[in-house]
């Protein structure tokens, strides 16, 4: 399947009838402006962990960072399954997506060079990391950078019409 072109379904047991599926490419837009996301992991004994942090959007893919001793990290290393949330704190409007996939390290410095300036250019001067070993190093010490592209995602319109678009890559 084409990560340009998903397979789009609206699933009509969660739409209003008036509803259409939305469009991957506004599913995209909002995944690049948003700010903060919501990343799930499964530690080793199975539980769910969820933590708030920043992420950028690049070559059809989510990427975030994290320190290699934090609990996301530690979960990573035996399970790269990943659930990465984002939307509005409304009922009344708005697009929520939930993007489902695998977390891979990056390691590649010029891909992580290239990272560093989206996080600048996203976040601000804050957010300046360099890149040496195959990660970043910031004023917190080193951080993985990983990399979740869609398996499968979803969205939800809230609002008039409500809906509930699924997209599969």
């Amino acid at each position: 399947m084409n990560p340009q072109n998903p397979r789009t379904d609206l699933d009509p047991r969660y739409s209003d009838a008036t509803a259409d599926p939305a469009p991957w490419a506004e599913a995209e837009a909002l995944l690049a402006a948003a700010e903060v996301f919501w990343l799930t992991t499964v530690r080793p004994d199975g539980r769910p962990h969820v933590t708030p942090l920043i992420a950028v959007w690049s070559e059809g893919a989510l990427h975030f960072c994290t320190g290699p001793e934090e609990r996301k990290a530690r979960n990573l290393e035996g399970n790269g399954s990943v659930v990465l949330t984002t939307g509005t704190p409304s009922l009344g409007g708005g697009l929520d997506l939930v993007v489902e996939g695998e977390a891979v390290r990056v390691t590649d410095d010029d891909r992580l060079a290239a990272l560093a300036g989206a996080w600048v250019e996203k976040y601000g001067e804050e957010w300046r990391f360099e890149v040496r070993d195959g990660a970043f190093l910031g004023d917190g010490g080193t951080a993985l950078v990983f990399a979740v592209a869609p398996r499968t995602a979803f969205g939800f319109a809230k609002g008039d019409p409500f809906g509930q678009t699924r997209w599969r890559f």
